[in-house]
C-alpha cells in the first residue's frame, strides 16, 4: 500500500526545469528537487555556478546544466531546443532567474529598466511559449504539468524599498501574468502558480541589503517567524504545488515570507 506522503507529494521520475537554478533560491529549489527524485535541468549564465552545485550533490546527481543566457531571445530558442533533444516531457518549469537593481526616482537609468524587464519579465513569458509542447505532452487531466513563476513580496508591498522601481513592477507582472496564464492553460493540462518570497539568503537579497542601509536588521525585526526563508520552506512550496496535492491549485500567489506582509 502507498503512503500517503508517497500518494500526494511524490515527484520521482519528473523532469524539471530550474531557470536560474545553480544560485540563491534557485539552488535551494534545484536541491530540494533533486531530492524529491526530479531529473533536473539547470539553466543560467554561470558554469562556475553550476559546477559547484554538482561538486556539492555528487556527479550521480540527477542535474544537467544548460548554459544560457535567457535575455536574448535565440537563447531562449536554443536552451528550449536543447531541453527538447534531452527530454520528450517537462513536467515542472520554475521560473526562476531574475536581477535586480535598485536607483532613486531621478536616477533611474532606462537601459536598466529594459534589462531588468527583459530578464525578469519578458524571458519568463518567452520560454514558456518556447516550452509548450513539452509541457503540454507531460499533462494530463488527473496530473497537469506545473508552472511555477518565482514573484516577490517586492510585487505586493506599496514601498519602494529603497529605490527598486523597475524589479517591484517586474514582479507584479509576474504575477498578473501568472493569473492570465493560468486562465489559459488549465484546459490543457498545465497549471501556473507563483510564490512570492520574502527574505531568503540569496544574491538578489543581498542586493536589497546593500541598498538600504540597515535594512536587514529592520526586515528581521518585522518578520513575525523571527527568521529568514530557508531552503526547506521554499523547496517545500515547491514540492507542494508540483506534486498531486496542489493539482487542483492554478492561478494562486503565494507569499513566502514568514508573515511580513500579514504584520502590523
Amino acid at each position: 500500500m502507498t503512503d500517503i506522503y508517497t500518494e500526494l507529494f511524490s515527484l520521482s521520475g519528473k523532469t524539471a526545469l530550474v531557470t536560474g537554478g545553480a544560485k540563491g533560491i534557485g539552488a535551494m529549489i534545484t536541491r530540494v528537487l533533486i531530492r524529491a527524485g526530479c531529473r533536473v535541468f539547470v539553466t543560467g549564465r554561470s558554469g562556475k555556478a553550476a559546477q559547484a552545485l554538482q561538486a556539492e550533490l555528487g556527479e550521480a546527481a540527477p542535474l544537467t546544466f544548460l548554459q544560457h543566457d535567457l535575455s536574448r531571445q535565440e537563447d531562449i530558442q536554443a536552451l528550449a531546443d536543447e531541453l527538447a533533444s534531452a527530454s520528450p516531457q517537462l513536467h515542472i518549469l520554475v521560473n526562476n532567474a531574475g536581477t535586480f537593481n535598485a536607483a532613486a526616482l531621478g536616477e533611474t537609468a532606462a537601459d536598466n529598466w529594459d534589462a531588468l524587464m527583459g530578464l525578469n519579465l519578458r524571458a519568463p513569458f518567452m520560454l514558456t511559449q518556447a516550452l509548450l509542447p513539452l509541457l503540454e505532452a507531460a499533462g494530463s487531466a488527473s496530473d497537469p504539468a506545473r508552472i511555477i513563476n518565482l514573484g516577490s513580496i517586492g510585487g505586493l508591498m506599496p514601498q519602494s524599498n529603497g529605490g527598486a522601481y523597475a524589479y517591484g513592477c517586474s514582479k507584479a507582472a509576474i504575477h498578473q501574468l501568472t493569473r492570465m496564464l493560468a486562465s489559459d492553460l488549465r484546459d490543457r493540462h498545465i497549471n501556473v502558480n507563483a510564490i512570492a518570497p520574502g527574505y531568503f539568503p540569496s544574491d538578489m537579497t543581498s542586493g536589497f541589503f546593500e541598498a538600504v542601509p540597515n535594512l536587514r536588521e529592520q526586515m528581521l525585526a518585522q518578520i513575525p517567524a523571527g527568521r529568514f526563508g530557508s531552503e526547506e520552506d521554499v523547496g517545500g512550496m515547491v514540492v507542494f504545488l508540483a506534486s498531486r496535492a496542489g493539482a487542483y491549485l492554478t492561478g494562486s500567489i503565494t507569499a513566502l515570507d514568514g508573515g511580513l506582509l500579514a504584520a502590523p
